[in-house]
């Protein structure tokens, strides 16, 4: 618990309380489709929540094989409760969980401070590594 903020594994949601938290950080296109959305999190093989009462204000979701991969599909925290660790402890909560996973992935834009609070917790940069030309390749609508 960070300042009366409880962690909870695969917690149920309301697709209100998503969409809220969804467009709180600005993630305008999973707010596009709700449903969508609640499918999406529902789907995910792992979900931490973090509530302030009965109110969301973050959630880590990953989608793994439980053996060889673990990719984070999506950690944020509402504005207002940033800067508070609690993103660290989602993300922790879930390398915690697939703590045997062999690779853990995820993408993120490139925001400086993204940047280090990945490196923080343990991933690196493609791009830094001076191990045998690793590279990653996604298919995304929208971009070359």
């Amino acid at each position: 618990m960070i300042d009366s903020i409880e962690l909870t594994p695969n917690d149920a949601f309301e697709d209100e309380e998503l969409r809220q938290l969804y467009a709180a950080v600005g993630w305008s296109a999973y707010t596009a489709d709700v449903p969508a959305l609640a499918r999406a999190v529902d789907n995910s093989t792992y979900v931490v929540s973090a509530r302030a009462g009965n109110e969301l204000v973050g959630l880590a979701r990953v989608l793994s094989d439980d053996v060889s991969i673990f990719y984070l599909q999506d950690i944020l925290v509402r504005p207002d409760f940033q800067h508070r660790g609690l993103g660290s402890s989602l993300l922790a909560a879930c390398l915690e969980r697939f703590d045997h996973v062999r690779q853990k992935v995820l993408l993120t834009d490139d925001q400086p401070s993204q940047h280090r609070f990945y490196e923080s917790m343990g991933f690196a940069d493609t791009r830094k590594l001076e191990v045998g030309g690793l590279h990653c390749f996604v298919q995304m609508p929208g971009i070359a």
